[in-house]
C-alpha cells in the first residue's frame, strides 16, 4: 500500500505540474510533432506503468504535456499507445484457446466481452479526447493524490 500510495501522490502531484505548465505556455505541439525521440521518451515513461499505483495513460500524458505537446496530442498518443498491448493481449486469449488451453471464460463469452470492451473504451477515450480540449487535468490530479492519501490513511499503520 505505501509504494501505491507513493506513485498516486507522485504522479498525481507531477502530472499537475505538468498540465500547469502546458496550460501557461500556450497550444502546444500537435501529434504531427512526435518524432523519433518523443515517442521514446513517452514509451519509455509508459515502463513505468509497472511500478504498482502507477497509470499507464497518467505518465504517458504526463511525459509528453512536459515534453511541450498540447493535452489532446498528448491525450491521443497515450490511448494510441494502448493499441498494441490491447491487441497483442486479446490475440494471445485466442491463441491460447485455439490449443486447448483453458482460459476461464466461454470462446463466446471472451468474444462478447473484447466486443463490449471496444465499444465502451471508444466512448470512454472520446469522453476524456473531449475533456482536454476544453478543460484542465487537474481533476484527475486532485484524484489521484487524494487516492493516495486515503491509501495511506486506511491501509498504513
Amino acid at each position: 500500500p505505501r509504494l501505491i500510495a507513493a506513485t498516486a501522490i507522485g504522479y498525481g502531484a507531477l502530472l499537475l505540474y505538468a498540465d500547469r505548465r502546458a496550460s501557461r505556455e500556450g497550444p502546444g505541439l500537435e501529434l504531427d510533432g512526435f518524432g523519433m525521440q518523443p515517442a521514446m521518451l513517452v514509451g519509455c515513461a509508459q515502463a513505468l506503468a509497472l511500478v504498482p499505483g502507477t497509470s499507464r495513460s497518467g505518465i504517458t500524458i504526463t511525459a509528453a504535456l512536459l515534453l511541450g505537446f498540447a493535452r489532446p496530442a498528448a491525450a491521443r498518443f497515450s490511448f494510441l499507445l494502448a493499441i498494441p498491448i490491447g491487441l497483442v493481449l486479446a490475440g494471445k486469449q485466442f491463441a491460447d484457446m485455439a490449443r486447448g488451453l483453458p482460459v476461464g471464460v466461454p470462446a463466446a463469452a471472451l468474444g462478447v466481452g473484447i466486443g463490449v470492451s471496444a465499444v465502451a473504451g471508444y466512448a470512454v477515450i472520446a469522453f476524456l479526447l473531449g475533456w482536454v480540449r476544453q478543460r484542465s487535468l487537474a481533476p484527475f490530479a486532485w484524484y489521484r493524490l487524494a487516492l493516495g492519501v486515503v491509501i495511506l490513511l486506511v491501509f498504513v499503520r
